[in-house]
């Protein structure tokens, strides 16, 4: 079955469609569900579908071979084209006159075997894209090689592609697309531990309880997660124990660069390299405070769910899961899943705000939106705020979210409220986020001020995925 990704899809058919010639790259991190979408694509096409190895030139041009004489007839079996460059130019005679896909996936590794790869398609491309109906894609894994080889202004194919896809892991909406038997809860903490990366939810049984799930998947050392976080550094990075002291540091509490540094023991000029080949691999974001551009207030996080949730909890644990020790590891884990789940909520109610934009349903129309941290002048103690979006100048809107089982009570929306005058806009509104409820004073004085929004995690969960909010 195969779920979301429509946007790419008419990206992609928009451009099969104009039948001229095409060049489309498309990148993103391991097992975020660019083959599954490159199948889908070309399963009701004429496509020649290859997929690199990381071997040696010989091994891949025999393959690659293989691939176009499983396509076209008239070459005898078993042949092999001379050269790379012999191979391509054949594929581009047989786009002369029929529209082709000529898929090369895992692009890296063909051409980091073939040195010549990337100068020799430049040069096909330039010699036949004008006479071509052909539509080549280049997929891969490794972000970096993809950005600095291919997309990178002094890349031999810089200014040959035609379009480019960033894959990114699905949102909470589209995740709840993969389950049918977890709850509304259940799908919020499903989210929080493997995040949108279509392998990891593919591993999660929404006929067992979240519980299960963590001790199937986390706490198991046979599954198919459990050394995925070092495995997939191990691919991508030289050095992958100081990457991994890094991540391990942000997900138990260290954000700032000063505390990261100290924690893992290197510079801070070090740390920062380290940090900059993690963000770029999508696994660490930088945020600075909502508004300002660079800051000394900012601080570093986890990007990836699955990588939060496994730093967080399993190389604490380690010891005691590779002894077998499920129940004990679980019953440490379980006690902090709440706090956990804070940020992932905030993450959630974030991404129903700007379903609300885009619907036309927010009352105030913001550009952005992100959290918000410094001091209060008055108090002279450090205060955030955890969504903030501002139309302009004059319009603003500010969010609480509170993953707690009890129901928010009026405290907090006067705390919010507080904190809103930390800022000048003339028109307020403020939104209270709740997994569960709002007490009876929380409404009504909700009802009073006139500008606040109190939203429940279930109003969100039905609204993203276009439930009757009646039902």
């Amino acid at each position: 079955m195969f779920i979301g990704r429509e946007k790419e899809l008419a990206t992609l058919n928009g451009l099969y469609n104009s039948d001229k010639f095409e060049f489309a790259v498309i990148y993103g991190r391991r097992r975020v569900g660019k083959t599954a979408l490159i199948s889908h694509f070309i399963q009701d096409k004429k496509a020649i579908y290859f997929m690199g190895v990381e071997s040696n030139e010989k091994q891949n041009l025999e393959n690659f071979s293989q691939a176009i004489m499983e396509y076209a007839s008239g070459i005898m079996p078993g042949t092999s084209f001379v050269s790379f460059q012999a191979a391509i130019e054949y594929v581009f005679k047989l786009c002369e006159n029929e529209r082709l896909v000529l898929v090369i996936d895992e692009y890296p590794y063909v051409a980091k075997a073939s040195k010549s790869m990337a100068s020799t398609l430049q040069m096909l491309i330039d010699k036949n894209k004008d006479n071509s109906k052909m539509m080549l894609i280049l997929c891969g894994s490794s972000m970096s090689y993809m950005e600095d080889n291919v997309l990178a202004y002094k890349a031999p194919l810089y200014g040959r592609r035609t379009a480019q896809m960033k894959i990114l892991p699905f949102d909470f909406e589209d995740s709840c697309k993969y389950f049918n038997g977890f709850s509304a809860e259940d799908m919020a903490l499903i989210y929080g531990i493997v995040g949108g990366t279509p392998q990891y939810l593919l591993q999660m049984n929404d006929s067992m309880s979240v519980e299960d799930n963590i001790k199937n998947v986390f706490l198991n050392p046979a599954s198919a997660i459990f050394e995925e976080p070092e495995n997939l550094l191990k691919q991508e990075v030289r050095e992958p124990a100081v990457y991994n002291a890094i991540i391990t540091a942000v997900a138990t509490g260290s954000s700032r660069m000063s505390e990261i540094a100290t924690k893992i023991g290197e510079t801070t000029s070090v740390c920062s390299q380290y940090m900059k080949n993690l963000i770029n691999l999508g696994l660490i974001r930088k945020e600075t405070p909502y508004g300002e551009k660079e800051s000394r207030k900012s601080i570093y996080a986890i990007a990836d769910n699955m990588f939060r949730f496994w730093y967080r909890f399993i190389p604490d644990n380690n010891s005691i899961i590779s002894r077998g020790a499920t129940e004990l590891a679980y019953k440490r884990i379980a006690p902090n899943l709440s706090d956990y789940m804070g940020r992932i909520f905030e993450e959630i109610c974030m991404q129903y705000m700007w379903k609300l934009l885009l619907d036309g349903e927010s009352p105030v129309e913001f550009s952005n939106l992100g959290r918000w941290w410094g001091t209060d002048p008055q108090e002279r103690i450090q205060t955030e705020i955890d969504i903030m979006g501002d139309q302009d100048k004059s319009t603003v809107l500010f969010g609480e979210c509170k993953w707690i089982n009890e129901n928010v009570d009026v405290k907090v929306l006067e705390k919010l409220k507080k904190r809103s005058r930390l800022f000048r806009y003339e028109n307020v509104h403020l939104f209270l986020f709740a997994k569960k409820g709002f007490t009876q004073g929380c409404i009504e004085e909700a009802g009073k001020m006139g500008n606040v929004s109190l939203v429940t995690y279930d109003q969100i969960y039905r609204y993203l995925n276009n439930i009757d909010l009646s039902q």
